[in-house]
């Protein structure tokens, strides 16, 4: 087991700021943590913390919320109730890869010379920003700066920023930005049972992969579970410096490369655009054509502008949402801005959980990596809903009309459990129980009393009384169906409902 100060990060490395979670080292002893906490999302797009360069790494991932391959259920004798099909979330195409060569070689973390290094998670501006001066052993300096951000305005890209300067001397350089696709990417529970399962065959197939100039497209299906998807990327160059560029794409990888000579003090930037659509029905051309339509439409924007418009978002978002405390200047340990870091940090994520949840529920992790397969729990209308019914109702009712769209598959598990009305699935993706643990899978009935919670709870607070009209009494009264089915009126103690679950 690891000792406890071991995995708390020290304040030197991780300093308090009200705002900000700030890293002013590089830290490999804290990486796997810091690739979750320094993830960045939107609801609908997740991207895991990790370094532009691919490595080190602990583990990479992009996901897409409510994208995912299933698989049958293996038990060792079949049973009654057994659920059938395993969901798990796809971590797709990974965009984030931005690999840097000065004089043909590699800059790479663990063995670069690092004068300064400091990245930020900046919680007003939705951004993951990264600064570094890097020292060559020939002596030359290099100035790296990166800015990254899923777009809460633009449910469906993301954009990254990264310029390269040479400090005191002429170097070539070489700038290779990559999509590449993680093959057999569901990775292994290590007798951890948070952790998604080992598969070791291919989970996305490939059926479109083509280049237009400084630009890529991706298209693909699942193996199992017929989703489609597609991704694509393109560039913007921004440089008083001569370059070239070459577009390669080869199964499951698209790489537009950048040769430049550089010269001191000049800096060489490069905007990379990227976009993902998933469906369960439309084809991969027809997704592979909106991708080219969300490249089209930031293209003809700017990266300033996407960072503007991420500001305005969160500027509204802590208007309504923030909460401020003040710590007694005399407490020996605790201080203000270690406080106000915890919870911006905590609502910050929820936020990235949920803005863009549309259609798709809340998995247990969010988006910052394949924790619990990606499910939707209980937790979505215990912990999440009652803040975003208080602060962004819009985003509860979302989330609320989710559950009501899988109201069928719930009346097809309280059948298959031999019960009336609707059992609402312990974990899922799809609306079907994904649970393999039976004893768990069928004993979860209060999923039901959650979902009732919070829908009451949501229409007691708005007042939205066509929601409660229109979605709401169907699943109250198909979850009360449930309960009076499970359950009895006790006259030995005056009528007071008792259930047998």
């Amino acid at each position: 087991m690891l000792h406890r100060q071991r995995t708390i990060p020290p304040p030197y490395i991780y300093p308090d700021h009200e705002w900000k979670l700030i890293e002013r080292r590089f830290a490999p002893q804290f990486m796997a943590q810091m690739e979750s906490i320094f993830a960045i999302g939107n609801g609908y797009l997740g991207m895991r913390g990790t370094f532009e360069e691919g490595v080190p790494v602990d583990q990479e991932g992009t996901f897409v919320n409510g994208f995912y391959e299933s698989w049958p259920i293996v038990y060792g004798e079949e049973a009654y109730g057994f659920a059938q099909t395993g969901q798990t979330i796809v971590n797709v195409p990974n965009s984030k890869l931005i690999r840097l060569y000065i004089d043909d070689e590699p800059f790479f973390l663990p063995t670069a010379n690092l004068i300064h290094f400091e990245r930020v998670l900046d919680m007003q501006g939705g951004t993951l920003d990264r600064e570094i001066l890097w020292e060559m052993p020939s002596g030359k300096r290099v100035a790296i700066r990166s800015r990254r951000l899923v777009s809460f305005e633009h449910r469906h890209l993301a954009a990254m920023f990264y310029e390269v300067r040479i400090v005191n001397a002429d170097a070539p350089i070489v700038v290779s930005s990559e999509m590449v696709n993680q093959k057999a990417n569901l990775t292994g529970t290590n007798g951890d049972p948070r952790r998604a399962r080992n598969r070791k065959e291919r989970v996305l197939v490939e059926k479109i992969n083509y280049a237009d100039g400084l630009r890529t497209i991706q298209g693909f299906v699942t193996e199992n579970s017929n989703m489609s998807l597609a991704c694509g990327m393109t560039h913007l160059v921004e440089t008083d410096c001569s370059y070239s560029h070459k577009t390669e794409c080869a199964q499951d990888a698209c790489k537009v490369i950048f040769s430049c000579t550089a010269q001191p003090g000049v800096p060489i930037k490069i905007i990379k655009y990227v976009t993902y659509h998933t469906s369960r029905s439309a084809a991969p051309e027809e997704l592979c054509k909106r991708a080219e339509w969300t490249l089209d439409r930031a293209l003809n924007s700017s990266f300033e502008e996407l960072v503007n418009c991420q500001r305005k978002y969160l500027d509204d978002f802590w208007q309504h949402s923030d909460v401020r405390v003040n710590v007694d200047p005399e407490h020996p340990i605790t201080k203000t801005e270690d406080v106000q870091q915890i919870i911006r940090l905590n609502l910050f994520h929820i936020l990235q959980t949920a803005a863009r949840a549309e259609g798709v529920g809340i998995p247990a992790k969010g988006l910052t990596g394949q924790a619990y397969e990606g499910h939707y729990f209980w937790d979505t209308e215990i912990y999440i809903l009652p803040f975003l019914t208080y602060t962004r109702p819009r985003l509860a009712k979302n989330l609320l009309k989710f559950r009501h769209s899988m109201l069928d598959k719930a009346r097809q598990r309280a059948l298959q459990v031999n019960q009336r009305g609707a059992l609402f699935p312990w974990r899922t993706i799809n609306g079907e129980e994904a649970s393999s643990y039976y004893a768990a899978g069928t004993a979860q009935y209060h999923i039901n009393a959650d979902v009732a919670y919070a829908l009451i709870k949501y229409v007691n607070v708005t007042g939205d009384r066509e929601f409660l009209y229109r979605e709401g009494a169907e699943m109250l009264v198909e979850t009360a169906r449930l309960w009076c089915d499970l359950g009895f009126y006790s006259t030995r103690r005056g009528g007071k409902f008792l259930s047998m679950a």
